[in-house]
């Protein structure tokens, strides 16, 4: 059991309430341990004006699935023509003399290895995929777990499902449908649940162009408000620790900023998460009739302690989109640079829709959607109900995460970026009057701390005794974007994978799920339903522990726990 020092680290590690605390860590079986400062270390690494703080966490990016694997087939040109491709070639390689890097790439949506490699190369430690279909499980967990080093997990997609939607329908028990959502979290190994524009997927194959809060289903009856709460209380009664994950109504829609708030307080009170919230924060004010509505949402957030939100902050440059909100992909198909894409379904499970798409500086409405982003952040009180996101590749990729975090770090680097935008966008937004920058203890919430908590992984996002020894170690730099791109040292569970943004060491990363329980019984609905309607075998539907284990090539099961009941 040899130990590891990291020597006189500044720490930021905001559980547990440490801001910029000058100390040791010490780890050993890839925990970290409280041990005496005279135990000597089998292993140092000097960590002396550093700043020190958890691995990184990044709760919603689109790296497992059916959908990211269209996005790479989408955008060949993007993989030949990656900067990293031909140096990839000359990498550093293990001691097998295996390269640690491979033409797996892609700027918008890296391969597997390419994506890990990254995320670790820049100290993140775990991703989850947002958007995993029932029915396509199985391919979302083996491509996550083909993804080395980080840990991942993913929110199963619920409430445009055929049999759930005749459930709500037909006003059958609310126990049945409880016990749906248990046996489809435990059946899928997902960590929670996301809604992807509640009911509009299913209404869009019935020709409904748009559904709001509370307009009917044009053939179901049932209003995106009842799929909310329905799915809102099911997740509380089950105790699953993360709140429903809910892309909103009218994504993209000038004037959504009241679908949106609506959304919040379908709730009811109960916890409930607004993903990518910037395409959901438009108003309809000014000449071009798109106009900020970040104040707005901020204050209903600010006002509504069970809302949090992730912000999907939009990044300049070529992309691709890819949802399964299949209703407003469509509607962006004629958007799309290059012109090209795809849209699908499975099962009558949830839908896909791919588009790439390429943010402009120069236009008024990607100018706008960045300001808002940037908005938001800023405007939002309580940083643990915020997390970063960049809704990778959807609003840019998650390799321009050090670059975001410059941007609310740094108000005069800020400025300068703002004032290369859209003269209409400029004159429309406050942003210039906001003098909010982020602190490093800030940083680490968005990025480390708060995801944790918001997911439910006690022993994740923080430095304290007993948690995994997941850590990134930065080199202090004014340029906070060249701090954040390379860190000095990356360790996962213990192990360094990383030094100065070079990987040396590969592990396997582990899966995060949650088992609610929740009445078998249901089990009997379910397979008459799978025998009448669908393709697949319901005895093959469920995903075993020894299964979801050989499809993540042997890493741990990392099962999360549910809240205690009473």
């Amino acid at each position: 059991m040899s130990l590891i020092r990291l020597k006189c680290g500044t720490i930021f590690d905001p559980a547990n309430g440490v801001d910029g605390e000058r100390r040791d860590l010490a780890i050993r079986d890839g925990r970290i341990v409280d041990v005496p400062a005279a135990t000597p270390a089998d292993r140092e690494y000097d960590a002396t004006g550093m700043i020190v703080m958890a691995g990184g966490i990044d709760m919603h990016s689109h790296i497992g699935g059916g959908k990211t694997n269209l996005s790479r087939l989408l955008l060949p040109e993007d993989h030949r023509e990656d900067p990293l491709r031909d140096a990839a070639y000359e990498s550093v390689q293990d001691a097998n003399g295996r390269y640690l890097r491979l033409p797996s790439c892609g700027v918008c949506t890296p391969g597997t290895l390419a994506t890990g490699y990254r995320y670790a190369e820049m100290g993140y430690t775990a991703a989850f995929e947002p958007a995993m279909m029932p029915s396509n499980a199985r391919h979302t967990h083996l491509e996550m777990g083909d993804t080395p080093i980080i840990d991942h997990g993913a929110y199963v997609m619920l409430g445009n499902d055929e049999l759930f939607l005749k459930m709500l329908a037909a006003r059958d028990d609310f126990e049945r449908l409880r016990n749906y959502i248990g046996w489809t979290i435990h059946a899928s190994k997902a960590l929670g649940v996301k809604i992807v524009n509640p009911g509009g997927i299913s209404a869009f194959k019935f020709n409904q162009r748009s559904l709001n809060v509370d307009e009917p289903h044009v053939h179901y009856g049932i209003t995106p408000r009842e799929v909310l709460h329905t799915l809102s209380r099911a997740l509380t009664e089950l105790h699953v620790p993360h709140p429903l994950h809910v892309h909103a109504s009218n994504l993209g829609v000038p004037g959504n900023i009241d679908s949106t708030i609506a959304t919040m307080d379908a709730a009811a009170g109960l916890p409930i998460h607004l993903t990518h919230i910037q395409f959901h924060s438009y108003g309809i004010e000014g000449p071009k009739k798109f106009s900020s509505g970040a104040r707005q949402i901020a204050e209903a957030v600010n006002a509504r302690p069970n809302v949090s939100i992730d912000v999907g902050q939009i990044i300049f440059g070529q992309t691709v989109t890819a949802s399964g909100d299949t209703m407003m992909q469509f509607r962006n198909t004629p958007l799309a640079r290059p012109h090209k894409w795809v849209i699908g379904d499975i099962e009558c499970d949830a839908g896909c829709g791919v588009v790439p798409f390429r943010y402009r500086e120069q236009s008024y409405v990607n100018a706008l959607q960045w300001i808002i982003g940037l908005e938001i952040f800023l405007l939002v009180d309580d940083p643990w109900r915020v997390a970063m996101t960049t809704d990778h590749p959807n609003g840019g990729p998650f390799t321009s995460y050090p670059h975001l975090i410059r941007l609310l770090m740094d108000k005069s680097f800020r400025d300068e970026q703002f004032a290369k935008l859209n003269a209409d966008a400029q004159v429309a937004s406050v942003l210039p009057q906001l003098q909010r920058e982020f602190s490093l203890y800030e940083i680490a919430i968005i990025t480390r701390a708060g995801p944790a908590r918001l997911l439910g992984l006690r022993d994740r996002g923080h430095l304290g005794v007993g948690a995994a020894a997941d850590i990134a170690v930065y080199r202090d730099d004014p340029d906070r974007e060249r701090m954040f791109t390379s860190p000095a040292y990356v360790f996962k569970d213990g192990e360094l994978v990383a030094r100065d943004g070079t990987l040396v060491a590969t592990p396997t990363g582990g899966i995060h799920f949650v088992s609610p329980e929740f009445d078998r019984g249901i089990e009997k609905t379910l397979r008459a339903y799978s025998d009448a309607n669908l393709a697949s075998n319901f005895a093959h539907a469920a995903i075993s522990d020894d299964e979801v284990c050989n499809c993540c090539r042997g890493g741990r099961l990392l099962p999360v726990e549910c809240f205690a009941t009473g």
